[in-house]
């Protein structure tokens, strides 16, 4: 009985999730209904009118009631299965992946709309300007009314938050505390936004100037700046998902922190991500005064993020220890 209990206390779980994803996905649940209803909208009005900018711009939502729809399912994925041990290290990365894949589908679409409006600046439609203007501005108060909902909530700025964990209290801080999932449909309803609104110049400049080309024109200037901004969520995201070093700062301070304690020497280390906020370490030390592991911990107190620690510790001996590790 005894032993159970011993165990019981030492053992922990892998749910790394973010702070407030209960929230995030409520919210990312009623951006997905809002962004249906004016996708419907903007595609109808669009094939009405005869504008490729708003044709576009509905496409466009298309792919993000897709892209919202897989980030609420991401949140419901991972919490549904937190404490299931086939995730050998928890859920935590689904935001990531599902971001991946949005930041993909932007870019499928930009390129889409870049091919669509070099064909109507070579064979260009008649538009109804006054009708697509009344639907874009109805785009545009959605998109902005999304983009208000889902902000300030891990989008991509750093946030400091306390977060109890097993092993000890951090603060949370940094590009490690970026919600990868929730940033990815915060960059969807802003390129809708965006689209929007250069769907608004273009309609108007068209209405009051006569400018025809500037249609199709906002159509490829649009697309340009989607697909600058998924080449970022990408590289954030793949940096997650192939495990890359999370921090090089703070490799460096757990390295010098455990070398300043007695002739500890780090062998190996390895830091990366493995949720939203946290971090995962493994060190592999030398030693001719081998400690507890809890010594170890006690040596990285303060240090944020680090969610789930290992420590290998290697008893060294003159004979041995110093000719092996030079």
């Amino acid at each position: 009985m005894h032993h159970d209990a011993a165990l019981e206390k030492l053992t922990h779980d892998h749910r790394f999730a973010a702070d407030g994803e209960a929230q995030s996905e409520r919210r990312t649940l009623w951006v997905v209904a809002l962004t249906a209803v004016t996708m419907v909208a903007e595609i109808v009005g669009g094939l009405w009118t005869g504008s490729m900018a708003l044709l576009a711009d509905g496409w466009h939502m298309g792919s993000h009631v897709a892209a919202l729809g897989l980030a609420a399912f991401a949140y419901r994925f991972a919490r549904t299965h937190a404490h299931d041990r086939r995730f050998s290290m928890g859920t935590g990365k689904v935001g990531s992946l599902t971001g991946f894949s949005s930041a993909l589908l932007l870019g499928v679409i930009a390129l889409l709309m870049i091919w669509e409006s070099i064909g109507r600046l070579a064979d260009p439609v008649a538009i109804d300007y006054s009708t697509a203007i009344i639907v874009t501005l109805i785009g545009l108060a959605v998109n902005i009314a999304s983009a208000v909902m889902l902000s300030g909530h891990g989008h991509g700025h750093d946030q400091h938050h306390a977060h109890d964990h097993a092993h000890n209290q951090h603060q949370h801080h940094g590009h490690h505390h970026h919600d990868h999932n929730l940033r990815a449909a915060y960059v969807h309803v802003l390129t809708d936004a965006l689209t929007s609104l250069l769907a608004l110049v273009a309609l108007l400049g068209g209405l009051w100037l006569g400018l025809n080309w500037l249609d199709p024109l906002m159509g490829i200037v649009g697309a340009a700046v989607i697909l600058w901004w998924a080449r970022g969520l990408l590289r954030e995201c793949a940096r997650v998902l192939l495990d890359m070093e999370a921090d090089p700062a703070t490799a460096r301070t757990i390295r010098q922190r455990i070398e300043s304690d007695a002739d500890n020497r780090v062998v190996d280390l390895h830091l990366w991500q493995v949720g939203t906020g946290h971090l995962a370490l493994i060190v592999s030390l030398a030693t001719h005064h081998p400690r507890p592991p809890e010594h170890y911990r006690r040596l990285l107190g303060g240090i944020g993020n680090l969610s789930h620690c290992t420590f290998e510790i290697i008893p060294c001996d003159d004979r041995r220890c110093e000719p092996s590790l030079t």
